[in-house]
């Protein structure tokens, strides 16, 4: 079992026809806080490993994790291992890391072959790390043309400002700086202030921001707000960050989602 559809794809493309996934999340929900129904609750002990991405990001499902965990569940969290970025890095002031790993093709390919490790305790018999290998290096591929794809964003341009602080990892990667986010933190479920907001708007007046980047997993009306507050040519966009898309929208799988994602960004910003 896997809790996002992120990590789903990269468990997928590493075990193949071996193994059955079970993702519990479905496409479009929000990972901060979707709900577990009863039975994917009850399917958790059952499973022969749960992937889970950590670093709090699965806030509403902590508790249910933590009591399957003690019921005998394998539960295995994927992002701390990744060398996590300190929310403080991206300019949100918070102390905890980052949850939002999956932003770096690089840091997933690194979890690629933490998973088959994972994977080989539980059955030796399959060479999971040639194919975590495979996988790695086409994020590693992924990765070079991502860069390509931004390299026509100028160095004073390169400035994000996001619906909440998801874009920390992108931006580390391929030198971005987040100035604002409308939600602060690094969770959706927070709420901003007036004060906060006007912040923001001064924020993107000053630093002449040319967009506001949104999820497809949260509504926009709010950003859609602070651009027309704003005035002028500032777009809003749509990323996905919290789940992969559609089947035929682009990004139904973690490269296609990352390259869609560089792909805005570049139209949004260059």
């Amino acid at each position: 079992m896997v809790t996002t559809t992120i990590l789903g794809d990269v468990v997928t493309n590493i075990v193949g026809a071996d193994a059955s996934v079970e993702i519990l999340m479905p496409t479009g929900a929000e990972p901060h806080d979707y709900q577990a129904s009863a039975r994917q609750v009850a399917a958790l002990s059952k499973a022969d490993i749960v992937f889970v991405n950590g670093l709090g990001l699965e806030a509403a499902l902590i508790d249910v994790l933590e009591s399957a965990a003690a019921d005998g569940a394998n539960i295995f969290e994927v992002g701390p291992l990744l060398d996590p970025l300190p929310f403080g890095d991206n300019g949100s002031g918070a102390e905890s890391d980052d949850p939002h790993v999956w932003m770096d093709p690089i840091r997933m390919a690194e979890a690629a072959f933490i998973i088959a490790k994972a994977l080989g305790s539980l059955d030796a018999n399959v060479d999971w790390q040639a194919r975590a290998s495979a996988y790695g290096a086409l994020l590693e591929g992924t990765n070079q043309e991502i860069e390509k794809i931004l390299a026509g964003v100028a160095a004073r341009d390169r400035l994000l400002v996001t619906n909440h602080d998801s874009l920390g990892y992108l931006a580390d990667r391929y030198g971005f700086v987040v100035v604002g986010t409308v939600v602060p933190g690094g969770s959706t479920l927070g709420n901003p202030s007036s004060e906060e907001l006007a912040h923001l708007v001064r924020v993107i007046e000053q630093q002449d921001v040319r967009a506001l980047f949104v999820e497809t997993t949260q509504p926009s009306a709010l950003a859609e707000a602070l651009a027309a507050e704003v005035g002028g040519e500032v777009e809003v966009i749509e990323l996905y960050t919290g789940s992969l898309g559609a089947p035929g929208s682009g990004a139904d799988t973690l490269i296609g989602m990352l390259l869609t994602n560089a792909r805005r960004i570049a139209e949004g910003l260059g």
